[in-house]
């Protein structure tokens, strides 16, 4: 769980400082769950994952891998936007041939 609230703060660019404001704590108080230190209540562990955008059981997801996911939806979005661009490129190709 520790791990996963690292990596999605990283992954979502804020500070432990940032997240502690999100959630209504200190930054000592993050740091110290990230270090695996402290071990937070179920109404923390509710206010840290609204402050990360996600759901508090994918806190404790294993399969939770940002980096991948962010790969993943970039792979897709680039074919999305390459298969755009090839039928755009199409469509004006027509109409030249047209002309």
């Amino acid at each position: 769980m520790a791990k996963n609230i690292k990596k999605r703060r990283k992954f979502l660019g804020i500070s432990q400082a940032k997240l502690a404001e999100k959630a209504s704590t200190s930054p000592h108080y993050i740091s110290q769950i990230e270090l695996k230190n402290r071990f937070p209540t179920p109404e923390m562990l509710e206010k840290i994952a609204k402050a990360l955008e996600i759901d508090s059981p994918q806190l404790f997801s294993t399969e939770m891998n940002y980096d991948e996911a962010v790969k993943r939806f970039q792979d897709l979005f680039l074919s999305e936007i390459g298969a755009t661009a090839s039928k755009a490129a199409e469509a004006k190709l027509a109409k030249l041939k047209k002309i």
